[in-house]
């Protein structure tokens, strides 16, 4: 069967991950905040003390030289993220960025966990039905669970179910077999509940920041004497990078969500027939008295 617990670490580990990232991003926010007032102060202060020595032009570049170094020192590691393409992206994008990044951390933890599970989930049932079915004739019910238990995966259980059951009929092997089959069915489908649930909100939560950056273009448009397009640009910006980003990630979540929704419907259809052609050939064994 599948390794359960190796795939429950996985998704401890990727939540630890989340909170430290969703961390670091509300740094990146509060230090773009303050930059701004920073900045200016220092190129002030910076621009006083070298006016003696310099033009006007020089004392800010040097001022800008200085922030630039402090910034460096005061994020260390987080500095080039923070002024890298993604980065300057993620700030103008406003607090529903941080959101966003936690919503497709966790969209992404599923879909890797999932697709793990599936993937190990997998054999060749072809193969495997003939290797046990084989061992059923030749050997008996022993050396076929044999052949179950050395095999992974859910029809692998589902058909080690109902040979356990092999001596109380046929009936008491289907049931069994439904039983198990419920069992590991609602195994395959764990963790795709959120996978929808991050497909669903991410555009939501686009569409939030964009009503929250058409807010802010308002308003800056409120208390502005002259309107231009410089004091709506940094509202609209922020509608359109968080709505984008909405929509970046729960296209690719869709998209995965519909393969392995695939995938499950093709196990449940490989697990009908395996168990079918189980009870057909213990219905037969038991008609000419093998079992």
């Amino acid at each position: 069967m599948v390794k359960r617990n190796r795939s429950e670490m996985m998704v401890y580990i990727a939540m630890l991950a989340v909170v430290l990232v969703a961390f670091s991003s509300s740094v990146l926010l509060a230090q773009d905040k303050t930059q701004g007032v920073a900045s200016e102060t220092q190129l002030q202060v910076e621009s006083e003390q070298d006016s003696l020595a310099m033009a006007k032009g020089d004392s800010v570049a040097v001022a800008r030289k200085i922030a630039d170094l402090r910034e460096r020192k005061k994020l260390g590691w987080l500095y080039n993220l923070r002024h890298s393409g993604i980065g300057e992206k993620y700030v103008q994008g406003g607090v529903f960025m941080h959101f966003l990044l936690i919503a497709s951390i966790v969209g992404l933890v599923f879909i890797i966990e999932r697709f793990f599970s599936l993937f190990r989930a997998r054999v060749n049932v072809k193969k495997f039905m003939g290797e046990v079915l084989n061992a059923l004739r030749t050997e008996g019910i022993e050396a076929a669970m044999g052949v179950c238990e050395r095999t992974r995966g859910p029809i692998a259980a589902i058909i080690h179910s109902g040979l356990l059951r092999a001596g109380h009929g046929p009936e008491a092997v289907k049931e069994a077999i439904e039983t198990a089959g419920s069992i590991e069915t609602s195994f395959l489908e764990r963790g795709l509940v959120w996978i929808a649930t991050v497909a669903q909100v991410a555009p939501l939560l686009g569409f939030l920041g964009t009503v929250s950056g058409m807010i802010s273009a308002f308003a800056a448009i409120a208390a502005a004497e002259q309107v231009s397009a410089k004091v709506v640009a940094s509202g609209i910006e922020e509608a359109l990078i968080t709505t984008a980003t909405g929509l970046i990630i729960a296209i690719p979540v869709s998209i995965a969500y519909s393969y392995f929704i695939s995938q499950i419907d093709r196990f449940v259809l490989e697990m009908e027939e395996a168990s079918a052609e189980l009870v057909n050939e213990l219905v037969e064994l038991q008609r000419t008295g093998k079992v």
